[in-house]
């Protein structure tokens, strides 16, 4: 079992919400979240053909939503789950950011 290496930058949030966003990787989502899935499995569910869904494969291979293995010629995407469980505290974190106190503001509009 060979691994396909992952990108050496972290993705954010803000790529990693940017990658669900598209209907076709929220549907891969949805069937990986069934288990492990190989290529030519997904592109029967999708009814697409296999470089449309090795694209948006990539896209969630790239902000570390999936992680892919090759076994012989075909290559099996499987969530990476710890990456879904820590996006809803990330994104938690990243909209109640510490603000300053809004009960007296010197230079307010109103």
């Amino acid at each position: 079992m060979t691994m396909l290496p992952e990108s050496t930058v972290a993705p954010t949030v803000l790529n990693q919400l940017k990658a669900l966003s598209h209907e076709i990787r929220f549907e891969l989502v949805r069937y990986l979240a069934g288990g492990e899935r190989c290529v030519c499995d997904l592109e029967a569910l999708l009814a697409l053909p296999q470089s449309k869904v090795s694209y948006h494969l990539a896209i969630l291979r790239d902000a570390e939503l999936v992680w892919a293995e090759q076994r012989g010629k075909n290559t099996y995407y499987a969530l990476r789950q710890d990456q879904f469980f820590g996006l809803g505290g990330a994104l938690l974190n990243d909209i109640f950011v510490q603000s300053a106190s809004l009960t007296h503001q010197d230079k307010s509009i109103c």
